[in-house]
């Protein structure tokens, strides 16, 4: 299948890859169609999808099921009032329904944007506003179901935006279709004539919202082929491998990994829809339906080095990817030792494909974004404009001066204003941090609007955070600028305690924790102040809110330890 996209299919070396991968994008394409249809064509026997779930039950869909289901579930949303151009909300979590309606959707020419389950009515009612969504698709749960019910009846009912809702079950409320029964006696499917251009939105989503609201990220049809160099040249599949992506299918980083790379590659997903995350789980399930690929952030894999690794067979999984934060060296190294396999590291936004990774022909440096994609032209900037040198700090940006590279958002949409501030001067600016080394390796900084300035120093939030995560004592941080009459700012850790290290947080702890850091890293970036507190502040999707934190600190310094 990739042949059909890329210029040269295979490459020897990375310089090779980089010299040589070239996308061929189609004049109209259309990923339900050229991709998952043709594999129907080509290979309908062949597994595309296997979902299991935490009760126990277990389900197999091959490429010809695909095609068949999506093709039930186009012509059933289209009786629905459903078309080309409309907004359509899922919050199905990981319901083996997601892939359907995502290939449905884009069959149709609808735009599909995916949302998680922890949405309150509130956010809802913000989504349904802003996007003029049309219709919602839902899994039966109870606290989703009354969400999107009282979310769609703020929004006017009958006469406001929300023209369908729909139930996958098992309950089915009052007011909503049923997905199920309904969509049997749907009409034989015909394809649209009409499908669109390249240039039409296809998927979207909404930002987390850290530094202000959601924002609308908006990517055309041609955004899935962006994902090609994610599954088939940084996860390193091909056709009989069975991937897993740890990721909720309401954040990016599902179309990252359980979708549009892989299936490009002609791999299987391994979806495990579950209520509470357990590492043991995971693991079992590796062995149990021989797994050939993981990635999740370094988050899970912490927690997978927590078992005893032994007592699990992995003997089937070939390849590690991570994204999300930089990599601690002990996480690498343990799986390492333990597996016998390397974790490639990745990096990239909402608002794009896979930008940077650690490939197959480098070696990994734990830590390391790895170096940019060849599909895309990344600079390091200085603040002037001008290239960063070696170790030099600069933002990320793209060159986006022959036009948008496939993969890259459209912008955001409904806000000029917002899209103007990181699209111009031929640049994309991601407002990521990053600092290159001598061979190359890119390492991630932070935000731009994260660095605090001490003292005539800068210091990276991430830095100092990754320190702090080694101590024993913290099982959570955010690091950020408080005001200082002296210094302009001084660097402030708030920190969440280990249960059993609660009971000693004081100024002895502080005093530990601080001298840990000093002896870690440079001692000009060791917190002078911390805080001890319960949880952090977070978006929705779980990325910590250091704008409060900041905004907090700014109109009142209330800090539980004194600078030392």
């Amino acid at each position: 299948m990739i042949e059909k996209y890329l210029e040269k299919a295979t490459f020897g070396s990375m310089k090779d890859f980089q010299d040589n991968y070239r996308l061929h994008v189609p004049e109209k394409f259309n990923f339900a169609y050229d991709v998952m249809d043709s594999w129907a064509a080509e290979a309908p026997e062949s597994l595309a999808l296997l979902w299991t779930n935490d009760k126990g039950e277990c389900l197999r869909f091959t490429f010809s099921d695909m095609r068949t289901l999506s093709d039930r579930a186009a012509s059933y949303y289209q009786t629905l009032g459903i078309g080309k151009g409309d907004m359509v909300m899922l919050i199905l979590g990981r319901r083996w329904e997601f892939w359907v309606t995502m290939l449905a959707l884009n069959k149709i020419g609808a735009v599909a944007i995916p949302a998680t389950h922890l949405l309150t009515c509130h956010d809802i009612v913000y989504r349904i506003e802003k996007a003029r969504i049309k219709a919602i698709v839902c899994a039966g749960d109870p606290y989703i179901l009354g969400n999107v019910s009282e979310a769609a009846r703020m929004c006017g009912g009958a006469s406001g935006p929300v023209k369908a809702l729909v139930s996958v079950g098992p309950e089915i409320p009052e007011g909503f279709h049923d997905l199920h029964r309904e969509w049997t006696s749907a009409p034989a499917f015909e394809r649209p004539l009409d499908i669109g251009t390249n240039d039409d939105i296809m998927l979207m989503y909404f930002t987390s919202g850290t530094s202000g609201d959601p924002k609308m990220v908006a990517h055309d049809m041609t955004y899935p082929l962006g994902h090609l160099a994610t599954g088939a040249f940084w996860h390193n599949l091909h056709p009989g491998s069975l991937h897993l992506t740890v990721a909720d299918t309401g954040w990016a980083k599902a179309a990252w990994g359980k979708l549009y790379g892989q299936w490009l590659a002609g791999a299987a997903l391994f979806v495990y829809d579950h209520v509470k995350f357990r590492a043991e789980d995971i693991l079992e399930l590796i062995g149990k339906y021989r797994v050939t690929s993981l990635c999740a952030p370094p988050t899970v894999f912490r927690f997978l080095i927590q078992e005893d690794l032994e007592r699990y067979d992995l003997s089937s999984l070939e390849y590690l990817c991570t994204a999300g934060e930089a990599l601690n060296s002990v996480v690498y190294d343990t799986m390492f030792e333990k597996t016998g396999l390397k974790i490639h590291e990745g990096y990239g936004q909402t608002e794009s494909t896979l930008l940077m990774g650690t490939f197959p022909w480098m070696e990994p440096k734990p830590g390391s974004m790895g170096v940019p994609s060849p599909q895309y032209d990344i600079r390091l900037l200085k603040p002037d404009g001008s290239p960063a040198g070696t170790l030099e700090i600069g933002e990320i940006c793209v060159n986006v001066r022959s036009g948008k590279p496939c993969g890259l958002f459209k912008g955001y949409l409904g806000d000029p204003e917002r899209t103007a501030k990181v699209w111009h001067d031929g640049w994309y600016h991601t407002c990521d941090l990053a600092w290159r080394d001598e061979d190359g390796y890119y390492w991630f900084v932070g935000r731009n609007d994260d660095i605090i300035k001490t003292s005539g120093y800068r210091v990276s939030p991430f830095e100092v955070e990754s320190v702090l995560m080694m101590h024993p004592a913290v099982v959570e941080c955010a690091v950020t600028g408080v005001p200082d009459p002296l210094r302009g700012f001084v660097v402030k850790a708030t920190v969440v305690l280990a249960n059993e290290y609660k009971a000693k947080a004081g100024p002895d702890l502080v005093k530990e924790i601080q001298t840990f850091v000093k002896k870690t890293t440079a001692p000009y970036k060791y917190p002078r102040v911390i805080e001890f507190v319960e949880e952090l502040p977070k978006t929705i999707s779980g990325k910590i809110r250091r704008i409060e934190i900041r905004d907090k600190d700014c109109q009142a310094v209330k800090v539980t330890s004194r600078p030392s």
